[in-house]
Protein backbone atom coordinates (compact mmCIF):
# COMPACT_ATOMS: atom_id res chain seq x y z
CA UNK A 1 0.00 0.00 0.00
CA UNK A 2 1.29 3.06 -0.97
CA UNK A 3 -1.08 5.21 0.95
CA UNK A 4 0.25 7.69 3.60
CA UNK A 5 -1.94 9.57 5.70
CA UNK A 6 -3.12 12.76 4.67
CA UNK A 7 -3.52 11.53 1.56
CA UNK A 8 -6.29 12.91 -1.05
CA UNK A 9 -8.37 9.81 -2.25
CA UNK A 10 -11.27 9.36 -4.19
CA UNK A 11 -14.07 7.41 -2.09
CA UNK A 12 -17.03 4.97 -3.62
CA UNK A 13 -19.27 4.64 -0.54
CA UNK A 14 -20.54 0.87 -0.60
CA UNK A 15 -22.65 0.13 2.61
CA UNK A 16 -23.69 1.49 5.55
CA UNK A 17 -22.11 0.34 8.61
CA UNK A 18 -23.32 0.67 12.41
CA UNK A 19 -20.09 3.02 13.25
CA UNK A 20 -20.25 4.61 9.35
CA UNK A 21 -19.97 4.04 6.05
CA UNK A 22 -17.39 1.18 4.41
CA UNK A 23 -16.01 3.37 1.09
CA UNK A 24 -13.86 1.67 -1.51
CA UNK A 25 -10.65 3.87 -1.29
CA UNK A 26 -8.79 4.59 -5.13
CA UNK A 27 -10.62 1.42 -6.08
CA UNK A 28 -8.61 -0.48 -4.98
CA UNK A 29 -8.81 -0.33 -0.20
CA UNK A 30 -11.78 -0.67 2.10
CA UNK A 31 -12.30 2.59 4.15
CA UNK A 32 -14.45 3.43 6.86
CA UNK A 33 -16.14 7.08 7.53
CA UNK A 34 -17.00 7.71 11.11
CA UNK A 35 -21.07 8.59 11.21
CA UNK A 36 -20.13 11.47 14.00
CA UNK A 37 -17.63 12.68 11.91
CA UNK A 38 -19.82 13.22 8.83
CA UNK A 39 -21.27 16.92 8.50
CA UNK A 40 -23.29 16.29 5.05
CA UNK A 41 -25.62 13.19 3.76
CA UNK A 42 -24.13 10.62 1.99
CA UNK A 43 -25.53 7.55 0.64
CA UNK A 44 -24.61 4.32 -1.16
CA UNK A 45 -23.16 4.29 -4.83
CA UNK A 46 -21.87 7.88 -4.02
CA UNK A 47 -18.55 9.53 -5.29
CA UNK A 48 -16.71 11.60 -2.59
CA UNK A 49 -13.15 12.94 -2.33
CA UNK A 50 -11.34 12.43 0.97
CA UNK A 51 -8.30 12.19 2.91
CA UNK A 52 -6.51 9.20 4.58
CA UNK A 53 -7.01 9.94 8.44
CA UNK A 54 -5.35 6.68 9.73
CA UNK A 55 -4.03 3.12 8.21
CA UNK A 56 -4.91 0.69 10.61
CA UNK A 57 -2.66 -2.79 11.27
CA UNK A 58 -5.59 -4.50 9.42
CA UNK A 59 -4.26 -2.34 6.69
CA UNK A 60 -8.27 -0.44 6.74
CA UNK A 61 -8.25 2.79 6.44
CA UNK A 62 -9.86 5.94 8.56
CA UNK A 63 -11.24 8.43 6.17
CA UNK A 64 -11.98 11.47 6.51
CA UNK A 65 -13.97 14.16 3.94
CA UNK A 66 -12.06 17.11 5.83
CA UNK A 67 -8.07 17.29 4.96
CA UNK A 68 -6.07 16.12 8.14
CA UNK A 69 -4.04 18.74 9.50
CA UNK A 70 -5.39 21.70 11.85
CA UNK A 71 -4.07 24.38 10.05
CA UNK A 72 -5.68 23.02 6.78
CA UNK A 73 -8.75 22.45 8.06
CA UNK A 74 -9.40 25.85 10.42
CA UNK A 75 -8.01 27.84 7.12
CA UNK A 76 -11.13 25.91 5.69
CA UNK A 77 -13.73 26.64 8.18
CA UNK A 78 -12.80 30.38 8.29
CA UNK A 79 -13.34 30.98 4.41
CA UNK A 80 -16.70 28.75 5.12
CA UNK A 81 -17.74 31.36 8.08
CA UNK A 82 -16.66 34.74 6.09
CA UNK A 83 -18.94 33.21 2.90
CA UNK A 84 -21.88 32.60 4.87
CA UNK A 85 -21.76 35.82 6.60
CA UNK A 86 -21.29 37.55 3.49
CA UNK A 87 -24.58 35.57 2.64
CA UNK A 88 -26.48 36.51 5.55
CA UNK A 89 -25.90 40.24 5.03
CA UNK A 90 -22.67 40.34 7.33
CA UNK A 91 -24.65 38.43 10.77
CA UNK A 92 -25.25 35.18 11.62
CA UNK A 93 -27.21 34.19 15.09
CA UNK A 94 -24.14 31.68 16.24
CA UNK A 95 -22.22 32.02 18.53
CA UNK A 96 -20.08 29.85 21.07
CA UNK A 97 -23.02 28.96 23.32
CA UNK A 98 -25.16 27.97 20.13
CA UNK A 99 -26.22 24.11 20.35
CA UNK A 100 -23.87 21.76 18.30
CA UNK A 101 -26.40 20.90 16.04
CA UNK A 102 -27.55 24.32 14.95
CA UNK A 103 -23.88 24.63 13.79
CA UNK A 104 -23.66 21.81 12.41
CA UNK A 105 -26.96 22.12 10.26
CA UNK A 106 -26.15 26.23 9.51
CA UNK A 107 -22.59 25.68 8.36
CA UNK A 108 -21.86 21.55 8.01
CA UNK A 109 -19.04 21.63 10.69
CA UNK A 110 -18.60 20.70 14.34
CA UNK A 111 -19.12 23.22 17.33
CA UNK A 112 -15.39 22.38 18.32
CA UNK A 113 -14.29 23.49 14.75
CA UNK A 114 -16.80 26.46 14.49
CA UNK A 115 -15.31 27.75 17.60
CA UNK A 116 -11.86 27.54 16.66
CA UNK A 117 -12.65 28.91 13.37
CA UNK A 118 -14.34 32.26 14.86
CA UNK A 119 -11.38 32.74 17.40
CA UNK A 120 -8.91 32.91 14.68
CA UNK A 121 -11.17 35.35 12.72
CA UNK A 122 -11.60 37.15 15.72
CA UNK A 123 -7.90 37.08 16.16
CA UNK A 124 -7.44 38.37 12.69
CA UNK A 125 -10.41 41.27 13.29
CA UNK A 126 -12.40 40.60 10.72
CA UNK A 127 -15.38 39.31 13.05
CA UNK A 128 -16.80 40.77 16.15
CA UNK A 129 -18.54 37.90 18.35
CA UNK A 130 -21.76 39.33 20.15
CA UNK A 131 -24.01 37.42 22.35
CA UNK A 132 -26.78 37.06 19.69
CA UNK A 133 -24.00 36.05 17.00
CA UNK A 134 -21.12 37.10 15.11
CA UNK A 135 -20.95 39.86 12.98
CA UNK A 136 -18.61 40.61 10.27
CA UNK A 137 -16.43 43.65 10.46
CA UNK A 138 -16.52 46.57 7.97
CA UNK A 139 -19.25 44.74 5.78
CA UNK A 140 -21.09 47.51 3.40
Amino acid sequence: MDLKVGDKVDLIVMRNSGIGFSVLVNEEFEGLLYKNELYQKIEEGQKLVGYIKKIREDEKLDISLQPVGFKQTIVKNEILILNALKKENGFIALHDKSAPDAIKYQLGMSKKAFKSAIGGLFRQKLITIAEDGIRLNNFD
